[in-house]
């Protein structure tokens, strides 16, 4: 009874003071601070939480406004804790009166007397509320709060502050925690249960007594109908609803972009990217997927960006962010590798815009050295004489190195770093094996030179976070035309088996000892890169950029819109002509100084020595510099950039014949017609 005494006390003496000695005393209370250590959050471009973290105690405390919050909540809570909120200044002297009137005539506390701006002293000073002097010195801090603070600003306080069992403080953390969702989002159930857990937090916790939350949260329901808060049906369907003996993680969505974000402002409190949080999920349960079943080291990356804006939309690390055989925590996007042959386009796309060569020259793809460095295409075979498009889109070593001798390999290591990439070349002077991977790069890299070339040529703002990056000034990586004559080469590039993805510019490569499988592409309006290997650079055995990437490419861009965005018309200065409509120097590209092993041209077909029925010879010839001059006993009989025709009326008998190639080198055969 003394409590209850001290209580009636209190409400009497407030009202017996004069004004003057309540205003003295009142303006003269030293607040508590009212800013304590909050969660650092990151949120997506729409706000919706990614990943949050707890503070130095290991409490769960997010900030929370009025607006992030469901109504019903609010309107549950002040009906429920204190109605005339809005009417007092901080001391309800009629719900005071009426307590201590209660207790009086039932012997113990029936209804309290405390304001939400009382409870709110007490939560800034964690202090007792049993006490007659903890509750004179909540009643004045009350006083003191309402004359500086607006009612929504000290409802506020309350949101940020309320417990709600263990470590959670504040409802955006509990709604969180027993929910799984924001709290602007909450039911008339989950209102009921958190307007019901502060008053005693840990007796009513759902993970630990959800018999007790289902009877609290019950009552609340019950007076919320009585007051006309809600109606019944409502109320029947919300007490109908079980409540939950869990507790839900805290979201951790785009974990190693977060920690980096934290990493680079860690005393900021709000760190808003340009992820999209749908994406993001479901590219994470994708990466999840194209691991599973495979070798337990084997990893992914994902990245997508938005090449209008360079806004990034999602960044996957690695397949799961865990301690594992994966090693799940390290960011494969921020990986240097080598990029197999994902720099081939640059390469064309370069060349293109010198004027060296066009989408239709023909190039020569045959055994070479170059100075001392002798490439191979990847199936060792060599197709001759063939279009930039079709040596492309076949991914041939030869054809792209002799276009990186011509242009001079720093001009390629110079347009990767125009487009934003930091490229780092073994030695510090690039040879013409950068052309083929011999280079240093991450997949963000890559993404942001493709997400150049897709820009019209021009760099693009590859960031994560929402405001542009200071100081990043575009760049043309080569010019609208050599931007798009290479995508509409990438577009027509052969699929895997089983896949469609029609109107996606793309390249696949695979590094040296199958170490890293790539697969990068664009549409309109999106780039995506797709990185797969293991963390710690050993083989993979088997992995194939277009086998193992880009599968998860194109399911990458599936998630990403319902439809792809088409690659735009050619610029009006594109030169659209087959080879022998171009200008003379643009049908034939022929490259700098080269040695040819075997010392020129090789009659292929037919051997010497051999009998041939009938007087038609078809001649065959490998290696050399075409145009190739054939002759037959001496006379000239053709001139061909083939490498194969067909010599007719030879007559029977024996027959030499002799093939010379543009650098005046022969080779001869005999054979005999019959």
């Amino acid at each position: 009874m003394t409590r209850l005494v001290f209580t009636l006390a209190i409400g009497l003496w407030l009202i017996g003071i004069g004004r003057d000695s309540l205003d003295r005393w009142v303006d003269t209370t030293v607040l508590p601070p009212l800013t304590v250590e909050v969660s650092a959050e990151v949120l997506d471009r729409n706000g919706d939480l990614l990943r949050a973290y707890t503070v130095a105690d290991g409490r769960w405390r997010m900030t929370l406004g009025l607006d992030a919050v469901d109504p019903d909540y609010l309107a549950m809570l002040v009906r429920y804790e204190d109605k005339r909120f809005y009417d007092h200044n901080g001391v309800d002297m009629i719900a005071m009166l009426r307590s201590a009137g209660l207790a009086l005539k039932h012997g113990e506390i029936v209804s309290g007397g405390s304001t939400l701006t009382m409870q709110v002293a007490r939560l800034l000073e964690d202090g007792p509320t049993g006490q007659w002097r903890g509750k004179l010195r909540q009643i004045r801090v009350a006083l003191a709060l309402e004359r500086q603070l607006s009612k929504d600003e000290i409802l506020t306080l309350y949101l940020n502050r309320a417990p709600f069992g263990g470590n959670i403080e504040g409802v955006r953390a509990a709604s969180y925690a027993y929910f799984n969702r924001p709290p602007r989002r909450l039911t008339p159930a989950q209102s009921a249960l958190l307007v019901a857990l502060p008053q005693s937090p840990e007796v009513r916790r759902p993970d630990r007594n959800p018999a007790a939350a289902t009877t609290a949260r019950n009552r609340v329901l019950a007076r919320m109908l009585a007051e006309g808060v809600i109606d019944a049906s409502t109320q029947e369907a919300a007490s109908r609803h079980a409540v939950a003996a869990t507790r839900h993680a805290f979201p951790a969505i785009a974990p190693h972009l977060a920690d980096r974000a934290m990493a680079e402002a860690p005393h900021q409190t709000h760190h808003d990217l340009t992820l999209d949080r749908r994406l993001q999920l479901a590219l994470e349960i994708l990466a999840a997927q194209a691991t599973s079943g495979r070798s337990d080291r084997l990893q992914v990356a994902i990245v997508v960006a938005d090449h209008k804006t360079g806004e990034m939309l999602a960044s996957v690390g690695s397949a799961a962010y865990r301690a594992d055989g994966r090693a799940g925590f390290i960011d494969l996007t921020r990986a240097v590798r080598s990029p197999g042959s994902t720099l081939k386009p640059v390469v064309y796309g370069l060349g293109f815009e010198q004027g060296m060569i066009h989408p239709e020259t023909l190039i020569l793809d045959r055994p070479t050295v170059f100075d001392g460095y002798a490439p191979q295409n990847f199936d060792g075979l060599y197709r001759g004489e063939l279009r930039v498009r079709t040596a492309l889109q076949l991914s041939l070593n030869i054809p792209v190195v002799s276009v990186t001798e011509a242009l001079g390999p720093h001009h390629l290591i110079a347009g990767l770093r125009r487009a934003g990439a930091d490229p780092q070349v073994p030695g510090g002077a690039p040879g013409l094996a950068v052309a083929l991977g011999g280079v240093g790069l991450t997949l963000n890299d890559l993404v942001q030179v493709y997400g150049g070339i897709a820009n019209e040529g021009v760099a693009m703002d590859l960031r994560w976070r929402e405001s542009p990056t200071a100081g990043f000034a575009p760049q043309q990586i080569m010019g609208d035309v050599a931007a798009w004559q290479v995508a509409d080469i990438l577009r027509n590039v052969p699929r895997p088996v089983g896949v469609q993805g029609s109107g996606i510019a793309f390249k696949t490569g695979t590094s040296y000892g199958h170490r890293d499988a790539w697969s990068i592409g664009f549409d309109g309006q999106h780039v995506i890169g797709v990185w797969m290997g293991r963390a710690d650079g050993t083989p993979v055995p088997g992995a194939f950029g277009g086998d193992l990437a880009a599968p998860v490419m194109f399911a990458a861009f599936a998630r990403v819109a319902p439809e792809i965005t088409p690659i735009g018309a050619p610029p009006p200065a594109t030169l659209l002509l087959p080879t022998a409509q171009l200008p003379l120097p643009l049908q034939q590209f022929r490259g700098r100084h080269v040695i040819e092993p075997g010392g020129g041209p090789e009659i292929a077909f037919p051997p010497d020595g051999a009998v041939i029925e009938g007087v038609d010879l078809l001649a065959k010839v490998r290696d050399g510099v075409g145009p190739f001059t054939w002759l037959a006993n001496g006379t000239p009989v053709a001139t061909t950039r083939h490498r194969e025709l067909v010599i007719h009326d030879l007559g029977r008998g024996f027959s030499a014949l002799t093939v010379i190639d543009a650098q005046g080198r022969t080779d001869r055969t005999q054979v005999q017609l019959r």
